[in-house]
């Protein structure tokens, strides 16, 4: 009987991990390091403070109606929109002035997020107060599920709309643009 030499790849483990490293470097050709190192700070300073906040609505308002929390989202929601928006721009982004275009396009990446998250929290919630012993802490729980995926959807929106810079806007040129010659 002969056995496969050790430089034979496992049934598409080699592909496999090609196929993962090529997503993380496309991904990661995108986003400089130190930015992304940035977005990492400054997110999970947002998400401890808009969680944190989330929270603190929830124990307030939600105790009172079986659907509180959704109400506690919304409401957290625009309080942790601001807060972000100016760490992203201050610290992240490192954008100048436009306070009000930015500002209005993140409420856009936002809304955006916060509609869909607010669609699916019921759902989760929902969903985890089947399992024991989760009745009371399924609206934190899933709240946390909702921050998760969040995450990575609103740090695209901002790179790609929100902070986006005027070079960054622009498609790249073949040549010169015949409209603006003239």
């Amino acid at each position: 009987l002969m056995q496969p030499s050790s430089s034979t790849p496992v049934s598409g483990s080699m592909s496999s991990r090609a196929e993962h490293k090529s997503l993380r470097t496309r991904f990661l050709g995108h986003v400089p390091p130190a930015q992304l190192g940035r977005y990492l700070l400054v997110g999970s300073w947002n998400t401890l403070f808009g969680y944190s906040c989330y929270a603190a609505l929830v124990a307030l308002v939600g105790t009172r109606n079986r659907y509180g929390y959704v109400l506690a989202t919304l409401l957290s929601s625009l309080i942790n929109i601001t807060v972000s928006f100016l760490g992203y721009k201050w610290l992240v982004f490192r954008t100048k002035g436009n306070y009000l275009k930015e500002w209005t396009r993140a409420v856009a990446v936002y809304s955006g997020g916060i509609a869909l998250g607010t669609l699916i929290l019921p759902l989760v919630v929902e969903t985890l107060r089947r399992f024991p012993g989760l009745d009371r802490g399924a609206p934190y729980v899933g709240g946390a599920v909702i921050t998760v995926l969040g995450t990575l959807y609103n740090f695209l929106g901002h790179k790609n709309f929100s902070f986006r810079s005027q070079t960054d806007a622009k498609p790249a040129a073949s040549g010169p643009d015949p409209i603006a010659s003239h």
